[in-house]
């Protein structure tokens, strides 16, 4: 009986010591397996990951070109379709854009009549960028700049949401545009620039505006506020209220500079396809800005502003020393001034 016993603990003993060494080999088998499994599934992971790269790297991005637009030979040089750099045209890729500048003078209407330009869907004008001195301070930043606006990289108020068709800036005369206007003329001729003069032909309601606007920087006429344009008949009204004393002695010469100054710049740029416009014929005469859309070949649009004009009536009620103006005037080039009448 004592022999059966001790047997039967032996046996117990061998089934448990086989069943822990069992369940050890299991345990290393299973811990082999699952570091297999995670090496395996790694250099998996690896060779996707580099297939992938290499899919990539083998991905080339074909753009078809965009179809010949349908113009006269001469207008190619003016056809355009940039790509700016601070964003993708997308849809607009393949629609053409036309490069234009608005070169004037100051207080000759530029301000409005870009105002015009800028109620168009596919029209943006940059305004007077060249205010600025630094931008224009060589031919090199002038350069660079003029590369931002025609490259659709000039963020303004101008931009739209709609395909640009045409666009472009307000350039004053007296900001480098004749001091460097070799250069300048060939940088136009290369890009395909359409120019739009924009001048006054009364040179002497010019001054007038002139000097009115350079009172109204330190007086602040409208509740301490300078307004070089006003959008409502009553500020217009205020800022009229001024007279301003014209230097009688110096207004031949000051309305002469202005003339041949006018007159180079046409000289300048005749070779440059260009349009000219005179302020007191595009108020008279709305169908002026029908052939601005015409010259610019954007659709047409009604276009409309909100700035009203400041200074009304005969020149006689606008100016202080009316009388010495008009002694001086009279029986010279310049008589014609005071005897036009522009009341609109």
């Amino acid at each position: 009986m004592a022999d059966d016993l001790s047997s039967f603990a032996k046996d117990v003993l061998l089934v448990k010591s086989w069943k822990s060494s069992t369940f050890v080999w299991r345990l290393v088998v299973l811990t082999l397996a699952m570091v297999s499994g995670v090496y395996i599934c790694s250099i998996c992971l690896k060779q996707i990951g580099t297939g992938t790269k290499i899919r990539f790297l083998e991905i080339k991005v074909e753009q078809k070109p965009c179809p010949e637009p349908n113009i006269e030979p001469w207008e190619i040089p003016y056809v355009h379709y940039p790509k700016p750099k601070t964003y993708s045209r997308e849809e607009c890729a393949c629609h053409p854009v036309r490069y234009f500048a608005i070169l004037s003078m100051q207080r000759s209407g530029s301000g409005w009549f870009e105002t015009f330009l800028n109620s168009h869907d596919n029209i943006s004008s940059n305004g007077e960028i060249f205010s600025v001195k630094v931008r224009r301070s060589n031919m090199s930043t002038i350069t660079e700049t003029l590369d931002t606006i025609y490259n659709l990289d000039w963020l303004s108020s101008a931009s739209k949401n709609e395909c640009t068709t045409a666009v472009g800036l307000k350039w004053m005369l007296n900001q480098g545009l004749m001091q460097h206007h070799e250069q300048i003329a060939e940088y136009f001729r290369i890009h395909g620039v359409s120019l739009i003069f924009l001048f006054r032909r009364n040179l002497l309601r010019r001054m007038v505006s002139v000097l009115a606007n350079e009172y109204d920087k330190n007086a602040k006429l409208l509740n301490g506020t300078h307004k070089s344009h006003v959008h409502s008949p009553k500020e217009a009204e205020v800022l009229a209220k001024y007279k301003p004393i014209i230097n009688s002695t110096l207004l031949i010469a000051q309305l002469r500079q202005v003339n041949d100054t006018t007159t180079k710049a046409l000289e300048y740029f005749k070779s440059t396809r260009h349009i000219i416009l005179y302020y007191e014929d595009v108020v008279k005469n709305r169908t002026k800005l029908r052939d601005v859309q015409d010259f610019l070949k954007v659709p047409q649009m009604d276009l409309k502003t909100r700035q009203v004009k400041i200074h009304k009536g005969s020149l006689s009620s606008q100016i202080g020393n009316w009388n010495d103006v008009s002694k001086v005037l009279t029986g010279t080039p310049f008589e014609s001034f005071i005897r036009q009448d522009f009341r609109r």
